[in-house]
């Protein structure tokens, strides 16, 4: 049977957006939307051009990216109030692509990281990304908070200078080799902008902090004249235009070289919009779909690419924003992204005019916030191969860059993890036990041995194993295997198992299997195990072994007699 991709898609990917074709979407519902669109577009504007400078890119790039992509993620999304754009998760990948390969090599990235997402989502891999170890997401985490704090110290402190290098460490140095030229004007403004956001965080909570502090220091810049870099002044303003599509410029030539980067993207995309969408379930009782957000982060990306932006993802304090404005459906974040192009076309100007030590100061806010150093801390109490999980992807993060970061804590995590469940698993030696109304003599007790695995059987355990089973110290004519508590079996430990079964017979003595699992049968029946080891040698329960064990133990010692 012809298989087609899109009715595969529309089958079992729908978006949470039909409700607005549905009876239950009534005119009161429009209202209410549209109060939240028009919210959480003026809340984003700031941000994203703030996400998108702090990353390296321009103040267009991030806005294009929240039009493009923030549109396409709630119109094709699983999640009813899911708002996306450009986010701190993105700054330090994003930097670091910036610095090696310019924006053409962004670009690419973005769009493969798309692609990646949207056949995560196809192929129903969003359960999966929450089986991110704890400490690896807390230690990027982390180390993306501190990145973004380093990016901002040059615009805090006023400095001119413009070599600051693209690693944390370089510009840290040379924000205190450089402090004593620090500019008193723009210092004080990020300090004021910082006063003005935790002030409404802790009197008007319902306010958003980082457009109070904003509007209040640009005001007071404006009022007292400062003579403070700008968004106009150092990027010549944010053009007053649509953005167009065109295609990453090198696309084929860039492609092997940004795949790594493109798996970074697309794995940090992924468990920030989930995140994102299940921080927006809990405050709202609904459910999102997994894989249906999955793909429309995919087409979203790719978009976002084709239309001069930079990698999107949901948005998780633009989300909580949406649902507390009274969003009711995905048309609040499709508003978003309209109020956005409206911002663009007509109060572009007025935009230019924001200091930059003013959105360093909302940076620095974000990366307090991201940072979470109250879980960082609580993390440092937990035991010992966790904490080192966090600190080596801390380290790599903030000292290397993040693609190393997540994939050696990945891998890191991984190795830890198969450690401890092997210790979970266990083989124990049994004494024989006689069956149902039977006996057992003492020549039976010498001649047949008992094992039991209990726990799952996988390839972390299957070395253990083999050292225990290769090497008996009293060889018996029998040996029987009681597997009714794996519940569990991959292919290595199946392997291993064949193997060791193989050498066990080559010291005359006979296997057999009781209590198989009917999962653990089917992969040895898949894997030709069964036929290896012989199916005469499976025996439903305990007792049916024993009997045949005692009953070739009598006929051997019958034959030497």
């Amino acid at each position: 049977m012809h298989f087609s991709l899109f009715r595969y898609l529309t089958e079992h990917f729908q978006p949470e957006s039909r409700i607005l074709f549905s009876r239950t979407y009534f005119p009161d519902k429009i209202v209410q939307d549209l109060g939240a669109g028009l919210t959480v577009g003026i809340v984003a504007l700031p941000l994203a051009i703030a996400f998108a400078i702090a990353s390296g890119c321009s103040p267009e790039q991030g806005l294009f990216t929240a039009i493009v992509a923030g549109f396409l993620i709630s119109l094709l999304g699983g999640s009813r109030f899911q708002i996306g754009g450009p986010t701190g998760a993105f700054v330090a990948i994003i930097a670091g692509i910036m610095a090696q390969h310019g924006y053409e090599g962004l670009a690419v990235a973005t769009l493969l990281a798309g692609i990646i997402l949207f056949f995560m989502g196809v192929f129903r891999l969003g359960q999966m990304l929450k089986y991110i170890p704890y400490p690896v997401t807390t230690g990027f985490t982390a180390g993306i908070a501190l990145f973004i704090f380093s990016t901002q110290l040059k615009e805090a402190l006023g400095l001119e200078t413009t070599s600051q290098g693209a690693k944390f460490l370089d510009r840290v140095l040379h924000a205190f080799s450089n402090i004593q030229d620090t500019d008193p004007e723009s210092f004080a403004l990020t300090l004021f902008t910082l006063f003005i956001m935790i002030l409404v965080r802790r009197k008007m909570p319902k306010l958003p902090s980082h457009i109070a502090g904003i509007l209040c220091a640009t005001g007071l810049s404006l009022l007292l004249q400062l003579d403070v870099a700008t968004i106009g002044s150092r990027f010549g303003g944010i053009p007053a235009g649509l953005p167009r599509f065109s295609i990453p410029a090198n696309l084929w030539e860039l492609i092997p070289i940004m795949i790594p980067s493109a798996f970074t993207i697309a794995l940090l995309g992924g468990i920030e919009s989930l995140l994102s969408a299940t921080v927006a379930d809990g405050m709202t009782g609904k459910r999102h779909k997994p894989d249906t957000e999955l793909v429309a982060q995919g087409v979203a990306n790719v978009a976002s690419a084709c239309f001069g932006g930079i990698p999107a993802t949901g948005a998780i304090a633009r989300t909580a924003t949406n649902i507390r404005a009274g969003a009711q459906s995905p048309a609040a974040g499709m508003i978003h992204a309209l109020v956005l192009l409206l911002c663009i076309l007509f109060i572009a100007p007025l935009a230019s005019r924001i200091p930059m030590a003013c959105l360093a100061g909302v940076l620095i806010m974000v990366a307090w916030d991201m940072g979470e150093v109250h879980k960082f801390i609580s993390l440092m109490k937990a035991p010992a191969e966790d904490i080192l999980v966090m600190l080596t992807t801390f380290s790599l993060t903030i000292l290397v860059d993040l693609t190393v970061a997540v994939q050696v804590g990945v891998v890191l995590a991984a190795l830890l993890f198969m450690r401890r469940m092997s210790t979970l698993t266990h083989l124990s030696l049994h004494p024989p036990l006689p069956p149902e109304n039977g006996t057992l003599s003492k020549s039976h007790e010498d001649a047949i041995q008992v094992y039991e695995i209990e726990g799952p059987f996988f390839f972390g355990v299957a070395n253990r194993f083999l050292d225990v089973l290769q090497f008996l110290n009293t060889p018996p004519m029998v040996l029987i295997l009681r597997l009714r508590q794996v519940k569990s079996i991959d292919a290595t430990a199946a392997h291993a198992l064949d193997i060791a079964i193989e050498r066990i017979r080559k010291q005359k003595i006979q296997v057999f299997l009781s209590g198989v699992h009917p999962d653990v049968r089917r992969v040895m029946d898949l894997m030709q195990i069964t036929r290896s080891i012989g199916k005469e040698n499976f025996y439903p329960t305990f007792a049916q072994a024993m009997a045949s064990a005692m009953t070739l133990v009598d006929a051997q010692k019958k034959e030497e007699t």
